[in-house]
């Protein structure tokens, strides 16, 4: 936990946890997990108990919504740890063409 107080740390943490294996699911619960560990980690020590709570509860909403709300919404969320989304460009154009494909079947 005490790595994670690192925004750098915190952020390699995310993207390993992001990242899905060649043929991997993604696993909510771990997402969840994740997604609470970095909250802990930067949330507690800037936010008041409350505060906490609350933004732990929000997680949990954006977590069970669906579209575009659910990312503009964790987003915000990770705006106030300190954090925010990114877009990178992929490098290995053959694993994410397959991706995205298992992601958005066509149809």
């Amino acid at each position: 936990m005490a790595r994670l107080k690192n925004l750098s740390y915190a952020t390699l943490y995310l993207k390993s946890h992001f990242k899905l294996d060649k043929g991997g699911e993604a696993d909510e619960a771990l997402l969840k997990g994740t997604l609470g560990d970095v909250a802990e980690a930067l949330g507690q020590p800037k936010m008041t108990p409350e505060e906490y709570e609350l933004h732990l509860k929000k997680l949990d909403e954006l977590l069970s919504l669906q579209g575009s709300d659910t990312i503009y919404n964790l987003g915000t969320w990770l705006n106030a740890l300190g954090l925010k989304l990114t877009v990178a460009v992929c490098t290995d154009t053959e694993d994410n063409t397959a991706n995205a494909e298992r992601r958005f079947p066509s149809g």
